[in-house]
């Protein structure tokens, strides 16, 4: 950082609050962890501001050593840029994978880094990549500084002593807590003049508040099905209030993970239930009641098995009578009025079989009053004229609520002349009485023409999913797998009479079923939301406009009359009001970050009048969400000042004399003292040369932290070398699955045995997970094959390839300890000659793709293999311009019946049979 004025005797601050200045001089003075509230620091977009501010920087100061921020994020800029660009010093944003990469190889001498400054804190645990950086950054230079930033302090309040463990993998000795009832940070802001706050509550529509208490009472019984049946858990935090929250399913997952081989179907499916129905408690408050209902058909689809499928695949939650008041509710809330399918055909009821609704949010009709009570008080009290722009602000959640609500504000003075004749309309507030119903209508039509395809699509995609059932049919699997369970073809036994098991929207097997519309009653529901005269003048959506006749057609917006909609974005909605200066602020949705920025935002600028409008609905899982979210932080604040308070002064290895030296000798030697042989001892420590494609996993990390020397090369033959002799391929059980899927390994393992005397396949688990290959059934049916297919695959292997060794590992942490034992007794290994391995004639190992994702969806197309896929890789720029190519330019590269592959995969349609 050698824009710091560390020589300097004063620095000039331009952090406007007390609790910034005291913050910058902490980190300064000492290396330490600050952790803030949400919204008092920053989060995302680091690059672009970090970047916009340091050469904002070094324009105004025009100093010799100010300069901007470079950034290294892609894998394609050469060793050689590299090099030049850190010989010449300055900022760096690089990524983990590159920099650990070019600290191994010393590409970058990490004595020559004056600092380093790790942001999200939180995310750095033992076996990440930049708890490896931080390590070998410290063992190697003691003298530079090292700061550590986090805004989210839910991780370090979790787990035994989560605050001494994460500054014992940061390599720090110093803890900074900033919550938002810190003394400093309080009287920051609150000593100086507030924004203007009106809270408004919105009260939901009774088919809203009938579609939410349904969704909480699945949401309770599915978790009240998980505690039955899963009773040797820790449960204290399997609740309501929890489920809410968007990783209520990962923690219940991570609990489950050590026996996931063991619980029943049952417990997998409401697992993955749980995040679907809070999904949908989510849409309901935020999409329109066509997109909700829209949303509620695919869902139902995705549960539906096959027409004439056997399998009991179906979530328990759509057996409950709360499934039917969900999915007919929502239909309630578009359009009603369906009656009986006699009547239908005798033509007598037609002009009354279905007939719209067409509910409107609530919070729209408020949105649009605030509007005009901004426009009104801005026309009739003006203000005195301050530095804000007088611009509005809307804030929303997301992109989808932002086209709603911009869609909503264009259309909602436009009025069809039956609505105005339509004295059953309801009254609508403000003077010009606002209304979605051009909006709704036209969604309603599009959401009837989705609907005609999407039977279409189901039905291709359902016999589809038959076919692949009928080829892979186990036969051993069909008669075990109902052992000890009702046939599938009897009737759920229901309570209370016969009643629930006789109405229409039941399956025979209890589950919700969809009461589909006839086509003349969806006919005329079409014929009464025709667009109307005045609908039809106004103006269609533009996809694509070329900005022809620009001069005539566009032109700038005074500030004062903009309405600008942004989604909350994290620490870009801080340089949302930087730039748009507003003087009114729509908190659509609330957020409680963003809250603090309005309070960082105000507070910093004395001379701007911000008045914010805060809406939620009243007694709605969107309120008790925000209110459980602000609870937890404060109580992980609170949870992490008495750990603080008690915690013990963390001790952390710093450089190089890790080990005593004596030992590092000792581990060094070869004991084997058998058949005449000497006691040797080397000089060297042990050394592994890794394929830098490994990085991503944890592997790496735990060999160099068992004090092995780590050589990344571009390797072609294996992922690991321990010795001349020795290879080891490494892969996880999803990996491995694919890599029989697509035939890899049986080319890896061609080329190992070619190359090296001692193949080894290394099959790694997860340490949080089961030793065994059973919970990883799912992944299996996903390529359509079985533990027991998984099996039969792995003997095959070893009767093709006697010599290939298979390691079974538990976690990486036991892949070490095996490392270290097969490396006993063996020479190092020479990076030079692992990197020649399987090189062609004339080949070079710079001339090997660096990149992975693009070539692993390469060879997940159907014609591509391991032979013709370098073929593709050098004739193609990318996946984009081979899906597009002729099956006729695809022949000279890959040959006919592969071109044929390839051009079917690409040029097929989801509509064919």
């Amino acid at each position: 950082m050698s824009l710091e004025a560390a020589n300097s005797s004063s620095v000039k601050l331009s952090l406007p609050l007390g609790y910034q200045q005291d913050i910058f001089q902490e980190l300064r003075s000492d290396d330490q962890l600050i952790l803030l509230a949400r919204g008092l620091g920053a989060e995302e977009r680091e690059n672009e501001w970090i970047g916009e501010s340091l050469a904002e920087h070094a324009a105004i100061s025009m100093a010799a050593k100010a300069r901007g921020l470079c950034v290294v994020n892609t894998d394609m800029m050469s060793v050689g840029t590299r090099e030049k660009m850190y010989s010449q010093g300055g900022i760096f944003s690089i990524t983990s994978r590159i920099l650990v990469v070019d600290l191994l190889t010393s590409l970058l001498d990490p004595e020559s880094i004056t600092g380093l400054v790790v942001l999200h804190a939180e995310r750095v645990v033992a076996t990440s990549l930049e708890a490896f950086i931080l390590r070998i950054y410290r063992q190697n230079n003691n003298v530079g500084f090292l700061k550590a930033l986090s805004d989210n302090p839910e991780p370090f309040a979790s787990g035994f002593a989560p605050l001494a463990t994460m500054m014992r993998n940061l390599f720090l000795r110093k803890s900074s807590l900033w919550p938002r009832f810190h003394v400093t940070v309080a009287k920051s802001l609150e000593g100086r003049k507030k924004a203007e706050v009106i809270e408004l509550e919105v009260s939901m529509t009774d088919g809203m508040r009938d579609i939410q208490n349904a969704i909480l009472e699945c949401v309770e019984v599915s978790i009240g099905e998980l505690k039955k049946g899963n009773t040797g858990l820790e449960m204290d935090t399997w609740n309501v209030d929890s489920a809410l929250h968007k990783n209520f399913d990962m923690i219940v997952r991570r609990q489950l993970d050590p026996v996931w081989h063991r619980v029943s179907w049952k417990t997998k499916q409401i697992v993955n239930d749980l995040s679907v129905l809070r999904n949908i408690l989510h849409s309901l408050l935020t999409y329109d009641a066509v997109s909700f209902n829209r949303y509620l058909d695919t869902i139902l689809a995705a549960h539906t098995p096959p027409p004439g499928s056997t399998r009991q695949s179906q979530s328990p939650w759509l057996f409950l009578d709360a499934a039917h008041t969900i999915f007919n509710t929502a239909k309630r809330r578009v359009y009603t009025g369906k009656i009986d399918d006699s009547l239908v055909d005798s033509g007598a009821a037609l002009s009354e079989s279905l007939h719209t609704v067409l509910e409107e949010q609530p919070k729209w009709a408020l949105l649009a009053e605030v509007l005009e009570e901004i426009e009104r008080d801005t026309f009739h009290k003006p203000v005195a004229r301050d530095d804000s722009n007088g611009t509005t602000l809307i804030m929303c959640s997301d992109q989808a609520t932002c086209r709603q609500l911009r869609e909503y504000l264009q259309t909602m003075h436009v009025h069809s002349t039956e609505e105005t004749e339509d004295d059953k309309s309801p009254p609508k507030r403000g003077a010009n009485q606002t209304s979605a119903s051009f909006m709704m209508r036209r969604k309603l039509r599009a959401y009837l023409m989705w609907k005609r395809e999407f039977v279409k699509v189901s039905a291709a995609l359902f016999a589809e999913n038959e076919k692949s059932l009928n080829a892979s049919t186990d036969p051993n699997r069909g008669s075990g797998g109902q052992r000890g369970k009702a046939p599938t073809n009897k009737r759920r036994r229901v309570r209370g009479g016969s009643a629930t098991a006789s109405t229409t929207n039941r399956t025979i097997g209890g589950s919700f079923r969809a009461s589909e519309d006839k086509d003349i009653q969806v006919a005329s529901l079409l014929a009464e939301i025709q667009p109307t005269e005045a609908e039809t003048l106004e103006k269609q959506e533009i996809g694509a406009d070329p900005l022809d006749d620009m001069e005539d057609y566009f032109e700038l917006f005074e500030m004062n009359d903009l309405v600008l909609i942004h989604p909350y974005d994290g620490d870009l909605d801080e340089h949302v009001l930087e730039e748009v200066k507003p003087k009114f602020i729509i908190m659509y949705e609330p957020d409680g970050a963003f809250i603090r920025r309005v309070e960082v935002y105000r507070s910093s600028h004395s001379d701007r009048n911000v008045k914010v409008y805060f809406m939620y609905y009243g007694g709605s899982v969107e309120e008790q969400r925000y209110l459980s979210a602000v609870r937890r932080e404060k109580d992980a604040f609170a949870k992490l000042i008495r750990e603080k308070g008690n915690m013990a002064i963390t001790l952390t290895h710093e450089g190089k004399g890790v080990d005593d030296p004596q030992d590092t000798f000792l581990r060094t030697v070869n004991t084997r003292i058998a058949g005449g042989g000497r006691l040797v001892a080397t000089a060297e420590p042990p050394r592994v040369v890794v394929d830098v494609r490994e990085f991503r996993s944890s592997l790496p990390s735990l060999l160099h932290g068992k004090n092995m020397v780590v050589v990344p090369c571009m390797l072609t033959v294996g992922d690991y070398i321990l010795s001349n002799d020795i290879c080891v391929e490494r892969k996880s059980i999803k990996d491995l699955i694919s890599s029989f899927k697509d035939g890899r390994l049986y080319n890896q393992a061609e080329t190992m045995m070619l190359h090296y005397k001692y193949p080894m396949l290394l099959i790694e688990f997860d340490q949080n997970k089961s030793f065994t290959l059973e919970p990883f059934a799912d992944l299996s049916a996903a390529v359509s094959a079985s533990p027991q297919d998984l099996q039969s695959k792995l003997v095959l292997l070893t009767l093709a390839f006697p010599r290939l060794k298979i390691i079974w590992s538990s976690s990486p942490y036991q892949t070490a300890e095996i490392f270290a034992e097969l490396k006993k007794n063996q020479a190092e290994p020479d990076p030079i000659l692992a990197v020649q391995m399987g090189l062609g004639v004339g080949e070079s190992a710079t001339d090997q793709t660096f990149n992975q994702t693009p070539q692993e969806m390469l060879r997940a197309v159907p014609g591509v293999d391991g032979k013709n896929y370098k073929h593709i890789v050098l004739a193609v720029d990318n996946i984009s311009q081979l899906a597009n190519m002729e099956e006729s330019k695809l022949d000279p590269i890959v040959g006919r019946e592969a071109a044929r592959k390839i051009y079917g995969f690409f040029n097929r349609s989801v509509f064919d049979d």
